[in-house]
């Protein structure tokens, strides 16, 4: 009996080890883009950068993620998910490294090449969560968006700091972060299988079906938000007087509170019978929190700040918890979850550009700001639909009428197992 006690503890063990390293993956998906806001203008004078130059160099990763969100899904169907975010993290490394040698061609290229990083990963987590944690999806959904959200706080708010503190300046404050990406692909190591499979859906199913759109269409919009925030909060938060320092920590702040919204907002609201409710509350508290922030009385900044970072990670974890629960079944995860990061992020680049080019057209941040709000409705307006319980089953049949294999039915990466 011995034996048959210790396998199942073998396998509670490789799921809590296969968590950790799932969590710490997440954490790094968002320092790379969350560092540049804090810098950017210490990035413009060390390197002559035009405003210009700053909207497209806000926007650059943006693009890059659903670039690489697209490529997902054959490069799942060659290596299989489970090297592939061994694939994505290092790319990731790489690309923080990158930036590490100053200048813009290194910055632009390094940014790119860890949003590429980025985007994969991003594409694979909510497969893995509908494949290894189905039970638990809601919970681990959230615990993960959590641990991202923590992620990028923790780049908003050091970014600044850290630069005091290194010799090296913008250059090495960027590149730091590489250290805890290369930590999490080495955890990710014994997760690292090569499973090349059929599994991968058809993107032709998915780009047929309404439902797969309206998702795609809110996370997009909700991105757009994010990385609106990601790009510019700082710098509005100086233009009403703030020190680099104090805007850097105020966008900590508001990137902090992202991870209890994220957690909360994606564990009740699948818990729901479906989830319009939620895309009207959530978005609808991001715009008036923003407006706030942006045109309130100072007195109110820390709450404003609290609420806006509360909304928005809480949009994000709508975001994924939609790719989760509107999918059928694993495959059909990593099918909606590459179409709506892959078309909803080039889709999403528009919304920091646009809003840095309407700042520097008009020198001041009205505009700007009523685009954000618009930004928000829209993404409750087109919420309405992809909020309804319904699924979408992005496998085809097969040509002689047997069912493609799922990725369901394959075998969660076990370190225990020797596969």
């Amino acid at each position: 009996m011995t034996p048959n006690r210790a396998a199942p503890s073998r396998a509670t063990s490789s799921r809590l080890l296969l968590g950790v390293a799932l969590m710490l993956v997440a954490f790094n998906l968002r320092p790379a883009l969350s560092t540049v806001g804090p810098l950017l203008v210490t990035i413009r004078d060390g390197t002559g950068l035009s405003a210009g130059g700053a909207a497209i160099l806000t926007t650059l990763p943006v693009l890059c993620l659903g670039i690489a969100c697209a490529l997902a899904a054959p490069l799942i169907r060659r290596i299989g998910p489970d090297l592939a975010v061994l694939a994505g993290s290092t790319i990731l490394a790489a690309g923080l490294t990158l930036r590490g040698l100053g200048g813009l061609v290194p910055l632009f290229a390094g940014t790119a090449l860890a949003a590429i990083g980025i985007g994969l990963d991003n594409v694979l987590l909510p497969a893995l969560v509908k494949r290894d944690f189905a039970a638990s999806g809601g919970l681990m959904t959230g615990l993960y968006t959590m641990t991202l959200c923590l992620g990028a706080a923790a780049g908003a708010g050091a970014a600044v700091p850290v630069e005091h503190a290194l010799a090296g300046g913008w250059p090495s404050a960027l590149a730091i972060w590489s250290l805890p990406a290369l930590a999490a692909a080495f955890l990710w190591i014994p997760f690292a299988r090569r499973t090349a499979s059929s599994a991968a859906p058809s993107a032709g199913r998915l780009l047929r079906s309404p439902l797969a759109w309206w998702v795609t269409g809110f996370m997009g919009l909700q991105s757009s938000l994010a990385y609106i925030l990601f790009g510019w909060l700082p710098l509005l938060l100086q233009g009403r007087g703030l020190s680099p320092l104090d805007a850097g920590l105020y966008a900590s702040l508001t990137t902090l509170v992202q991870a209890p919204g994220a957690l909360l907002t994606a564990m009740l609201a699948a818990r729901a019978r479906d989830q319009r409710a939620w895309i009207v509350a959530i978005p609808g508290l991001t715009a008036a929190a923003f407006l706030v922030l942006a045109f309130g009385a100072d007195w109110l900044r820390i709450p404003a700040a609290g609420a806006l970072g509360f909304g928005i990670g809480g949009c994000f974890g709508l975001g994924l918890t939609l790719i989760v629960l509107r999918a059928a079944d694993a495959a059909s995860a990593a099918g909606l979850s590459a179409m709506a990061q892959g078309i909803g992020y080039t889709g999403a680049c528009l919304g920091p550009l646009v809003f840095g080019l309407a700042h520097d057209a008009t020198g001041g941040w009205g505009v700007p700001g009523a685009l954000f709000v618009g930004i928000a409705t829209a993404a409750i307006l087109i919420g309405q639909a992809a909020g309804r319980d319904r699924k979408v089953n992005a496998v085809e049949p097969a040509p002689n009428g047997a069912s493609a294999q799922p990725l369901t039915s394959l075998q969660p990466a076990n370190p225990a197992s020797g596969s």
